[in-house]
């Protein structure tokens, strides 16, 4: 029986979650009300608070649950091809997923349209989740140095800013120069991937480079998988106890 009211209650968090999302992006934060969501996920509005304290509670869920799919993507694609933990090959998958997923494209672009004053919240309340994906992605960098995959003629703290400055730079330019953009989102990804590598990677063929992957995968997976825990325990800490 507890069972099944365990599965019961996930079920129903996850209609409320999906609720809140297409409220979102539909209307915007400021406009969606607790009321208009229970009605959308076919529950009482006591219901939704059973889960979550407040509104805003719910929407960081919201935001959460996107980046936890995120990086369970990443993950697989890593296990699957050792050649993924490239961060050129990284990017260009989070270029895809950033042009086809409206709440993570959000977030990544401070929406503040879309997302109102919950870009403001999120960022104090992930903080820590923020410090943490950083050193992920510094450490990440360094394991890759060390098997020969990325350059090391420069600081590797001054190639994860390059990196990341580069990466915002996309996505940013998806919104200012729409109209100028070249030919299909699938080419452009393929621009953010060349980008990337030709600025931090070394030019070895892939077949070598491949190798060398297959050796660094272990901990960098481990990596993403520290942040994906950690990222549930933060989905978790938004819930009702």
């Amino acid at each position: 029986m507890e069972r099944v009211e365990r599965a019961e209650r996930a079920e129903r968090a996850e209609r409320i979650l999906e609720a809140a999302a297409e409220l979102l992006l539909a209307w915007g934060y400021r406009r969606v009300t607790i009321d208009e969501i229970a009605r959308r996920a076919k529950v009482g509005k006591g219901t939704v608070y059973l889960h979550w304290k407040t509104k805003d509670a719910l929407f960081l869920a919201v935001l959460v649950k996107e980046q936890i799919h995120s990086q369970q993507r990443q993950l697989t694609q890593m296990r699957h091809d050792p050649l993924e933990v490239l961060p050129s090959r990284r990017a260009g998958s989070l270029f895809r997923e950033f042009l086809h997923r409206p709440v993570l494209r959000a977030l990544y672009t401070d929406d503040s349209d879309l997302l109102g004053r919950l870009n403001d919240i999120a960022k104090k309340e992930f903080a820590q989740l923020i410090a943490e994906t950083d050193r992920m992605l510094g450490r990440h960098l360094q394991v890759l140095r060390e098997h020969g995959l990325v350059r090391d003629d420069a600081d590797v703290h001054h190639q994860r800013y390059s990196l990341m400055a580069t990466v915002s730079g996309f996505f940013s330019t998806e919104a200012l120069l729409a109209d100028r953009a070249p030919d299909t989102p699938e080419v452009r990804a393929d621009i953010l991937t060349w980008t990337v590598r030709s600025a931090l990677e070394t030019p070895d063929p892939d077949s070598v480079r491949a190798v060398a992957a297959a050796a660094a995968a272990p901990e960098v997976i481990a990596l993403y998988e520290h942040l994906a825990e950690l990222s549930a325990q933060e989905m978790h800490r938004q819930l009702r106890s």
